[in-house]
């Protein structure tokens, strides 16, 4: 049998603390804050607040679950090693694969809304151009090296950092001061005043729930860059405790000021928030800036996508689960043959979007919602196994602990499933239920290909 390589010695460690931070930071701060907040809005009134609260404890311990576990071992595949080594084969095969494929998608519907974006400014070029020049730029940025890939994220991810914070101080002076809005500061009424906290009841609450979950897809990217983070020990518990406070601050601060400048019920599903904000107070071309940095945020995302889906296939070869020519690095420490497929992939979606129905790329693409849910599944339920290993005296334990466990884990698992379900009364996010368990057929016998091959070597 081939001779597999140990992932932390063939990458090279060089992400530092702030790399990691902004990296987590960017990946659950997406297009979805600037554009899509006013759907949330919409479907639960001001207590949208309360869900990105509850959200934001839930992804605290399943981010707090995946320290404890980089701790135990900091590797680049992460939660699929984990699953594999505390669940079973199986497991890391279905979460490696999975994990891979949800940021194929998701890079595939960023890359191609990249297009859109840039051609608000050029309307005379065709959507495809930007999207293929920016997949070429954001291919060799990670062919660079790993430092290149996060000095870049960090940057990409400070543009959206300062954008949120200006909309805030912007919105307190309104709040507070009346400026911008003719010296009558608005208070904070509007939060109550258009039907109540509650306007939409438990039933908008419970069905816009699934919704903000979404919107912090990415964050668990921590475990990806653990396989090459300067000084683990350090780095990661530092970026996991600063990064859930900080999405906390940006989403429910942001929010909090929308929801007490506008009256829920003026805001429109197909104009973002942030531009109402910026042109209430005289900001000229609050359009075009907001443009700007949601353009930033596919970039990032597109970004992180490439260098998550490479990490994955190289550590998925790493564990004899994909070709053995995946775990292979170049001169500069770079997974390059599987950073190079993974690119191809996302070039193939882009083409695929063209060319194909735009229901058949809708179907293709709910597959990364259920990827997302199942990742954060696999990793409390592998925290929970290690935890058991650790009770048996087989393991030492972390010092980078995860809170009220194995108690927490189970309430996780229970939320995490509630999702799932939620997400069959909506009409949006059903196509996932159905072609989700397809996605996982498809495993289920590639897995025993798999196995056989291993068998019979």
């Amino acid at each position: 049998m081939a001779k597999k390589h140990n992932s932390p010695e063939v990458l090279s460690r060089e992400l530092q603390s702030r790399h990691i931070e902004l990296i987590a930071l960017g990946g659950a701060i997406g297009v979805g804050l600037f554009l899509g907040s006013a759907t949330a809005i919409k479907s639960a009134g001001p207590a949208i607040i309360v869900n990105y609260i509850i959200a934001g404890v839930i992804i605290f311990l399943i981010m707090r679950a995946l320290g404890e576990l980089v701790m135990y071992k900091p590797v680049s595949g992460s939660f699929s090693t984990y699953a594999a080594e505390f669940i079973g084969d199986w497991a890391g095969f279905f979460t490696g694969w999975t994990y891979w494929f949800m940021w194929i998608v998701i890079g595939m519907a960023e890359i191609t809304a990249i297009g859109k974006y840039v051609n608000l400014w050029f309307p005379k070029i065709d959507t495809w151009i930007p999207a293929l020049i920016s997949l070429v730029v954001i291919y060799l940025i990670n062919m660079i090296a790993v430092k290149v890939f996060g000095e870049v994220e960090f940057w990409f991810a400070i543009i959206k950092v300062v954008t949120i914070l200006v909309l805030i101080l912007v919105g307190l002076l309104i709040i507070f001061t009346g400026f911008g809005n003719n010296g009558h500061a608005t208070g904070f009424s509007n939060l109550w005043s258009h039907g109540g906290f509650f306007a939409q009841g438990l039933n908008g609450l419970l069905l816009s729930l699934q919704m903000v979950m979404f919107a912090f897809i990415g964050v668990e990217l921590i475990g990806i860059t653990a396989g090459e983070a300067k000084d683990p020990e350090k780095t990661i518990p530092k970026a996991i405790d600063s990064v859930i406070w900080r999405i906390l601050i940006f989403y429910v601060g942001s929010l909090t000021v929308i929801l007490a400048i506008y009256p829920w019920t003026q805001l429109q599903e197909n104009v973002s928030p942030f531009v109402l904000t910026f042109e209430k107070v005289g900001i000229v071309g609050a359009a075009m800036i907001i443009n700007m940095v949601v353009l930033t945020a596919a970039l990032s995302s597109c970004n992180s996508g490439v260098f998550s889906s490479g990490r994955m296939l190289f550590n998925l070869s790493t564990l004899g689960q994909a070709p053995y020519g995946f775990q292979k690095v170049n001169h500069r420490s770079i997974p390059s043959k599987a950073i190079t497929v993974s690119t191809l992939f996302l070039l193939i979606g882009v083409a695929l979007n063209y060319f194909i129905p735009q229901k058949a790329f809708t179907y293709i693409t709910s597959i990364g919602t259920v990827g997302a849910v199942w990742t954060w599944i696999i990793i409390m339920f592998a925290h929970l196994k290690y935890h058991q290993k650790v009770k048996e005296g087989k393991i030492k334990r972390s010092h980078f602990r995860m809170p009220g466990a194995p108690v927490t884990n189970w309430i996780v698992i229970l939320f995490l499933i509630g999702v799932l379900i939620l997400m069959a009364f909506d009409a949006g996010t059903r196509i996932a239920l159905i072609v989700g368990p397809i996605w996982f057929i498809i495993l289920t016998i590639g897995y025993q290909v798999v196995k056989r091959k291993k068998l019979a070597q």
